[in-house]
């Protein structure tokens, strides 16, 4: 929300009182003062006048999870185990999952309540790789890459999917290399060569990689320096 609009709904400043306010500097947000009425104040921002807090803002929370097969990337679900109940923390229903996985899909999960954060995250414009292990039923062919390179067409969707990186590990295991999440995309792209994605893991996504102590179904916060490097 922009700062002359927050402290505008507030009765006790009219528009009038606000744009003067912010003239004369007397409005911080996070400490700074700011003068610009267009100023974008989040959620988590503590805005004062004349040292005065007017909005104290709420923590913002991020944690990574090691997702298990069997449960789904949703705040609720009637018949299936969610990846929120995972998670031992108090105001579940605040966070969100930042980029969800399929059912029996495992690895890298990010779960926060901060909506700027994880759209920067995920969305394609950021161009933030999300990378996957790959383990598929039959042999994967060295036309494999190019195509992936390529992108594919998908007629459902009537789009290409943007470039992705292929590294063939084995006969049968791959890393990939993505900047989108369309539906089912990976096992999409697999399954233009009629080859079955059998296993499917995610390692990485943007700079964040899934913490090797982290077994199956744990999670923990997020350290500052993993935050501030998305």
């Amino acid at each position: 929300m922009r700062v002359d609009r927050l402290l505008s709904n507030l009765p006790r400043f009219n528009r009038k009182q606000v744009r003067l306010l912010l003239v004369e500097r007397r409005v911080t947000v996070d400490g700074v003062a700011v003068g610009d009425p267009h100023h974008e104040v989040r959620a988590f921002s503590q805005v004062c006048v004349d040292d005065e807090v007017v909005q104290a803002g709420k923590p913002a929370r991020y944690f990574m999870l090691h997702k298990p097969q069997g449960c789904v990337s949703a705040t609720s679900d009637p018949q299936h185990p969610t990846v929120l109940e995972l998670l031992d923390e108090p105001d579940i229903d605040d966070l969100h999952i930042a980029g969800r996985l399929d059912f029996n899909t495992t690895g890298l999960m990010l779960i926060t309540n901060d909506g700027q954060w994880s759209r920067r995250l995920t969305q394609p414009q950021t161009k933030l790789p999300k990378i996957y292990r790959v383990e598929t039923e039959q042999p994967i062919g060295p036309e494999y890459a190019a195509t992936f390179a390529a992108g594919l067409y998908f007629a459902f969707e009537d789009l290409t999917t943007q470039p992705a990186d292929l590294e063939l590990l084995g006969p049968t295991t791959a890393r990939l290399s993505i900047i989108e999440g369309r539906y089912h995309q990976v096992k999409r792209m697999f399954g233009h060569f009629d080859n079955k994605v059998i296993g499917l893991h995610r390692e990485q996504m943007g700079p964040l990689v899934l913490d090797a102590e982290l077994a199956p179904g744990e999670y923990r916060a997020l350290t500052d320096e993993e935050i501030r490097q998305v």
